[in-house]
C-alpha cells in the first residue's frame, strides 16, 4: 500500500508505505529529483537494509531514519512501514523550534536503529492507523491534519532516539544543540571545508571546546566526523556514478589528486581507483 498527497501550489509530498513490495531509493538516478525524509519501522522480523553500497541489520521492532540524499533498499519491504516528506511539505530546519530534530534524527553517517518498547510499537501502530484514515478522508483539512501527524510523528521518534542516544548530563540541552548545529554544519560545507576550527568558529567555540563536547555525546571528534563525511560522499560517488577520480577529487574539496587518494586509501582501506574496480567485480 502506497499512500500519498502532494500540494500543487508549493511542491509539498508525504507518502506512507506499509506492506509494499520494492520500496526503496536510488538517489543518484530514479530518484534525483525526489529529495524525501524517510522514517522507515520494522515491525516484523530482523531483516538487511542496505544504505549507501553498505549492508546493516534492521533489528526486529526498531525504527530508522534516512537523509533524502541517500540511497536504500530493504531485503523484504513488505514488511516495512515507511514515512517519507520533503521539506516543501515540512521543513525541519526552518521549524527547528518545534521538532528539535535537526543535526540528530537524521544522519548521513551514523545510522540510529532505535529500539521499540512494546508501548512504543502499540503507539506507533495507533499513529500509523490515524495516518491512514487521514490519507483516505479527503477534505479541506486533510493537508493540516496530516502535517499536524507527521509533526508528532518527528517528534516521538525524536524523544525515542534521545532516550537511546543521548547520555542524561548536567546541561544537555545547550551542549546537546551544539553537536546538532555542528553535525548540520558538516553536511552544508563538507565539500569546502575540512577543518575543525571553520566548524567551531561558526559556533564561536574554540576546537578544543568542540572535541569535549564530543567526548560527552560521542566516541568519534569532530575531526573524525568531518573525514567520515567526505569519504562517504567519495564512495557514494565511485558507486553510483561514473566520475572520474579527478572529478571527485575537486567536487570534494581537494586541489591534488595524489593526496585525495592517499586520504582515501587512509580512511577506506583501498584507494579510490582499487575501490571502484572492486565494486565493478563484484556485479558481474
Amino acid at each position: 500500500m502506497k499512500l500519498k498527497i502532494a500540494d500543487e501550489k508549493t511542491g509539498g509530498e508525504l507518502l506512507l508505505f506499509r506492506d509494499e513490495p520494492g520500496f526503496d531509493r536510488m538517489f543518484f538516478t530514479r530518484d534525483k529529483f525526489n529529495k524525501y525524509f524517510t522514517i522507515a519501522w520494522n515491525p516484523g522480523e530482523s531483516q538487511t537494509v542496505t544504505i549507501d553500497g553498505t549492508e546493516y541489520e534492521f533489528p526486529s521492532n526498531s525504527l530508522l531514519t534516512l537523509l533524502f540524499n541517500q540511497t536504500f533498499s530493504f531485503e523484504d519491504s513488505s514488511n516495512i512501514t515507511a514515512w517519507q516528506f520533503n521539506r516543501e511539505f515540512y521543513c525541519i530546519i526552518d521549524h527547528d523550534s518545534e521538532v528539535s530534530c535537526v543535526g540528530f534524527l537524521f544522519s548521513s553517517t551514523d545510522h540510529m536503529f532505535v529500539t521499540l518498547s512494546e508501548p512504543a510499537q502499540k503507539k506507533l501502530q495507533l499513529l500509523s492507523d490515524v495516518f491512514i484514515e487521514e490519507f483516505t478522508t479527503s477534505d479541506h483539512i486533510q493537508n493540516e491534519m496530516l502535517l499536524v501527524l507527521l509533526k508528532r510523528l518527528i517528534i516521538y521518534v525524536t524523544g525515542l532516539a534521545k532516550s537511546a542516544y543521548v547520555p542524561t548530563v548536567k546541561g544537555q540541552e545547550e551542549r546537546f544543540h551544539i553537536v546538532r548545529k555542528f553535525n548540520l554544519l558538516v553536511e552544508a560545507n563538507f565539500k569546502v571545508e575540512h577543518s575543525v576550527s571553520f566548524y567551531a568558529d561558526q559556533l564561536c567555540k574554540s576546537p578544543k571546546t568542540l572535541s569535549n563536547v564530543f567526548a560527552i555525546y560521542n566516541q568519534k571528534t569532530p575531526s573524525q566526523i568531518i573525514q567520515e563525511r567526505i569519504i562517504l560522499e567519495a564512495k557514494r560517488l565511485l558507486l553510483y556514478t561514473d566520475r572520474s577520480v579527478k572529478h571527485i577529487t575537486f567536487e570534494l574539496g581537494f586541489e591534488d589528486v595524489p593526496y585525495f587518494s592517499n586520504f582515501f586509501k587512509k580512511n577506506a582501506g583501498v584507494s579510490p581507483s582499487d575501490f571502484r574496480n572492486t565494486l565493478e567485480v563484484s556485479k558481474k
